[in-house]
């Protein structure tokens, strides 16, 4: 990987040579953070003693000149470059988040330096698209014949406004049946570029989603309910967050038990068990299920007829229901068997 960091080295120096005026050359190093630190128009002005508007027009020109010089090849050192940019991109769907882009180019956390010169070499590159951060997107870097910014920009509203209008998360291979890319890889990263979605254990979604980007303990929880898609210990609530891809995962069991105890989303229905209320549980003691088994029936139940029905909503021994059912304040046995509601009455 450090070959790679040659590479584009040499390629950032080869194209900084075509700019002939110091003070020029400045401006780009500057501007794109070629030396680690990127710097506003305002900075660089006051540096160099000329207005923001003049860095401005001066950078535009610089630029213009240095695409016109990369398009007739006339920077022998970029192609190499270019080469591995655009193997690196074509394995991760040929576009990227710089960061992920940098990362893999260089094997490792990539610093601000590095980043900037892949940055500036897309920017120059008529191989390569850029695509600006802003409160939508990330920084991006395209193979040029994904499309050039605004093209780009669009296939990831497009990608955006189909799960929005869906109205819960989609799988990639549902994205995929939805639209026409070659491949599912290529729907991945474009979304990635997307600062308006999160993606979570295989499904995308809006980033405002706790169920793909949960972003506190409940929501947590929440989200390794909803995939287990059964009732769990808060014990192993805890152990499948800790194993989790939550960015955030170092949460004590205790915070997690005081969360479930909490939120009306989560129902206890055993020694330590919880269940979504979403799943049709209740709130309540395992006398008030009885008392509401027995509403539901409107007529006198067996034992086992009761046992049976508060089982399908509370994980307790078959012997807590019966002793809870010689209740006399609440239940009142008719016959050897069967049971009813107590009436106020009696």
């Amino acid at each position: 990987m450090e070959q790679n960091a040659d590479i584009i080295a040499q390629a950032i120096n080869g194209s900084l040579k075509i700019i002939e005026q110091d003070r020029e050359r400045q401006i780009v190093e500057k501007r794109f953070g070629l030396d680690g630190q990127k710097e506003t128009l305002e900075q660089i002005g006051e540096t160099l003693s000329v207005t923001r508007e003049r860095v401005r027009q001066l950078e535009k020109v610089i630029l213009v000149r240095l695409r016109i010089t990369a398009k007739a090849n006339n920077i022998p050192e970029l192609a190499s470059a270019e080469k591995i940019i655009i193997r690196n991109l074509a394995e991760i769907g040929r576009v990227a988040k710089v960061n992920i882009l940098a990362d893999k180019i260089y094997g490792r956390k990539a610093s601000n330096k590095e980043k900037a010169a892949l940055v500036f070499l897309g920017d120059i590159s008529p191989s390569l698209t850029i695509v600006s951060e802003n409160d939508k997107y990330n920084n991006a870097i395209a193979i040029a014949d994904v499309g050039d910014e605004k093209q780009i920009r669009q296939k990831i509203d497009e990608i955006v406004s189909m799960i929005k209008s869906n109205k819960a998360p989609l799988s990639l291979e549902q994205l995929d049946e939805r639209l026409n890319y070659e491949h599912p890889s290529q729907i991945s990263a474009i979304a990635s570029v997307s600062k308006l979605l999160a993606t979570l254990n295989g499904l995308w979604g809006l980033s405002k989603w706790p169920t793909v980007n949960p972003k506190n303990i409940r929501d947590k929880i929440y989200v390794i309910l909803e995939n287990k898609k059964e009732p769990m210990h808060f014990n192993d609530i805890s152990t499948a967050i800790a194993e989790s891809n939550f960015k955030r995962k170092n949460v004590t069991t205790q915070a997690i038990h005081n969360e479930l105890i909490k939120d009306p989303r989560f129902v206890l229905i055993g020694r330590g068990i919880y269940a979504l209320d979403s799943w049709g549980y209740k709130k309540g003691t395992v006398s008030e299920i009885i008392t509401n088994v027995l509403k539901s029936a409107g007529r006198p139940l067996s034992r086992e007829e009761i046992v049976a029905e508060v089982l399908k909503s509370r994980k307790v021994k078959e012997t807590t229901i019966l002793l809870n059912l010689q209740n006399k304040k609440y239940f009142e046995r008719v016959d050897k068997n069967s049971y009813t509601l107590r009436t106020p009455s009696k």
